[in-house]
């Protein structure tokens, strides 16, 4: 009998929600509420009050959206003990979701839960 090798995982699986990620450790100034944020390469928006700046187009990370609006948090959700963050662009009305960071003003979050 022989035995056959295991396949590997394909690198999309191995990263599951963060194929296509490029990580990008930046410090920044919250635009909307002046706080000093520091990055870890995950960070991208402020958890103070959990605000943003589409600096992203396609991929995380990419910095390349020409846009530069602010990323208003208009809603959440609490699944699988994480909160992910309803985003949308103030200038383009782009729409997406990313995962709390650590953090996060709980407060806002549970907030934006009932909206």
């Amino acid at each position: 009998m022989v035995n056959k090798p295991t396949p590997n995982p394909s690198l999309e699986e191995m990263r599951g929600e963060k194929k296509n990620f490029i990580k990008v450790v930046e410090d920044f100034i919250c635009e909307h509420c002046g706080q000093k944020v520091k990055g870890d390469g995950y960070t991208d928006h402020c958890p103070k009050c959990l605000w943003g700046k589409h600096v992203d187009r396609e991929i995380p990370g990419d910095r390349a959206s020409e846009c530069k609006g602010m990323l208003e948090p208009v809603g959440a959700e609490y699944k699988g003990d994480k909160f992910k963050i309803h985003y949308k662009c103030v200038e383009c009305n782009h729409e997406f979701w990313v995962r709390e960071g650590e953090n996060d003003n709980r407060d806002i979050l549970l907030k934006l839960c009932l909206t």
